[in-house]
Parts: C-alpha cells; sequence; structure tokens
C-alpha cells in the first residue's frame, strides 16, 4: 500500500460550540493519510493517475469554509465521507488538531481512520 500523506495544513475557519466561538476563526491543523497505488502514476510521470495532494489541500479548504459546524468530530466525519466519494480510497486517516482550545495544552483534537490499510 503507498499513501499520500499532507502534514500540518493548517486552515482558519468558524467551528465551536460556544457562542464565542461562532464568532471568530479558529486555527486548525490537519495531517491527511490516503492510500492509493502510485505505481500508475510513477510510470509515465502523470499527475492525473495520482491523488493531487494540492487539490486535497483546497478541497480541504474550502470544504471547512463553506460547511461551519460545532464539533470537530462532525467536521471529521463528514470531510472524511467527502474524500472517500472524491477519491477510490482503500483507507484514510484524518488528524485534526484545534491547537488554541485548551490553554495548557499544545493541542487537542481527534484523528479518524476508515478502511482497510491492508
Amino acid at each position: 500500500m503507498d499513501i499520500i500523506f499532507i502534514e500540518g495544513l493548517k486552515v482558519n475557519t468558524t467551528i465551536g460550540y460556544y457562542d464565542w466561538e461562532k464568532k471568530i476563526k479558529q486555527l486548525l491543523v490537519f495531517d491527511i493519510k490516503l492510500a492509493t497505488d502510485i505505481r500508475h502514476a510513477a510510470k509515465n510521470d502523470e499527475l492525473a493517475k495520482t491523488i493531487d495532494y494540492a487539490e486535497v489541500s483546497e478541497l480541504v479548504d474550502e470544504f471547512c469554509q463553506k460547511n461551519p459546524v460545532d464539533l470537530l468530530e462532525t467536521l471529521g466525519q463528514r470531510l472524511v465521507e467527502t474524500l472517500q466519494a472524491k477519491y477510490a480510497l482503500s483507507w484514510l486517516q484524518i488528524k485534526i488538531s484545534k491547537p488554541t482550545a485548551v490553554e495548557q495544552a499544545d493541542a487537542v483534537g481527534i484523528i479518524i481512520e476508515r478502511g482497510n490499510r491492508n
């Protein structure tokens, strides 16, 4: 299995349960791993035959801007569903960190893993 990854993707968006959070933008940091077979792209050096990480990065940013939610769990699950619908993924993992949520912590967040790693 081959993995395309995006690490430390920063997105400023509206997210949060509390009223004050709905009025501001907050930083989220994404680490994304997508299982794919890179052999087809590598054979002829063709971007069209792999997952374009720039396209995925843009999709994540746009998704966050257009879909404000209260919970990271909701954002993560909906984003996973969107990525699975767009790309033929046998496995994926998304980590979403909210670095400013808890003052005493570097970050809090969620990790969602779906599919089979084999």
